[in-house]
């Protein structure tokens, strides 16, 4: 089983618009509303490869129910944790050249009711899970949260005998390498500031991985855009990866299905080049979906063999 935890889901609403004029009316031509945040997208990604994917997220109001109801359409197992707030709503403005502006919302506050039910429901999914589970704690983390809740979710998750991958970011990531996950999934920037070190080649990208090892992690995936990624276990040789060149509808998502990929081969136990490769098609396959994590398997089967791994450095 892949267990996706969502601190912070939301409804991501997409515009499209001519242009985007800061201090004017833009005028909307047309608007679609779908479940979002990086777990979410990451539940339907390992969904849409054919893993058995249970979606726990803080859900609030109208906003909640839709997510819950969307994610259940694709089959994807939701434990939802009621909140008195309404589940946030995300904006992606997109103009008629294809550029993306982000506007996200931080989320309501949680409680410390819903808080505590929240990790009880944790614990209790993975513990019956056990081994056999892995555990995707992705996204960031809603006002009244602490920064090193994804710390104490990997402890749990870890004493219940799951394997579990991070992709945070800032005070979250940094506080959940000291529980030691078994990976984590930085794109360039977020590996930069959590190292310390700017990212201009190989070198770079290998001293950045290996200091986020140092500081906990047992495994670094770092995203390096349309460059690919390297992965690295500290113990193997490290691996590069180019993707395939495919024609971008957006790119929104495509670190989450990269994660997705992460999963699924880290649920079938694919080996490191293996495991690259997979995460490398979910990531261009998303590239070509018309909502964020929606991939198709069959994208991801033709795009696999089109993705090029090699060893470093």
């Amino acid at each position: 089983m892949i267990i996706c935890v969502s601190a912070n889901p939301a409804i991501d609403k997409r515009l499209r618009v001519e242009s985007l004029e800061l201090g004017e009316v833009n005028r909307v031509r047309s608007s679609e509303a779908f479940a979002g945040g990086k777990a979410a997208h990451v539940a339907m990604a390992a969904k849409a490869l054919g893993e058995d994917v249970t979606w726990i997220g803080l859900l609030g109001g109208e906003t909640g129910d839709e997510i819950e109801r969307q994610l259940a359409e694709l089959s994807v197992r939701v434990i939802p944790v009621r909140t008195a707030s309404m589940t946030r709503t995300n904006l992606e403005i997109i103009d008629k050249d294809g550029r993306i502006t982000e506007v996200l919302e931080p989320g309501g506050i949680v409680d410390t009711n819903e808080l505590a039910e929240f990790r009880s429901v944790c614990s209790g999914v993975f513990t019956i899970a056990g081994e056999n589970a892995v555990v995707v704690l992705s996204g960031s983390l809603p006002p009244g949260m602490p920064t090193d809740e994804y710390a104490s979710l990997t402890q749990t998750a870890k004493h219940a005998g799951a394997r579990v991958i991070v992709d945070a970011s800032g005070e979250a990531l940094n506080a959940a390498l000291a529980a030691s996950p078994d990976l984590i999934k930085p794109n360039k920037s977020e590996a930069e500031k959590a190292a310390s070190v700017r990212i201009s080649g190989e070198g770079d990208t290998l001293k950045v991985m290996k200091t986020l090892m140092d500081h906990g992690a047992m495994a670094v995936c770092l995203t390096l855009g349309a460059d690919g990624l390297a992965y690295w276990d500290g113990s193997t040789e490290p691996v590069f990866v180019t993707p395939p060149e495919v024609d971008v509808v957006s790119t929104v998502g495509c670190g989450d299905a990269t994660v997705a990929g992460l999963a699924v081969a880290m649920k079938r136990r694919l080996d490191l080049a293996a495991a690259a490769r997979l995460a490398a098609a979910c990531g261009a396959a998303n590239c070509l979906a018309r909502l964020p994590g929606q991939i198709k398997k069959s994208t991801v089967d033709d795009l696999i063999g089109k993705v090029l791994v090699r060893s470093g450095p």
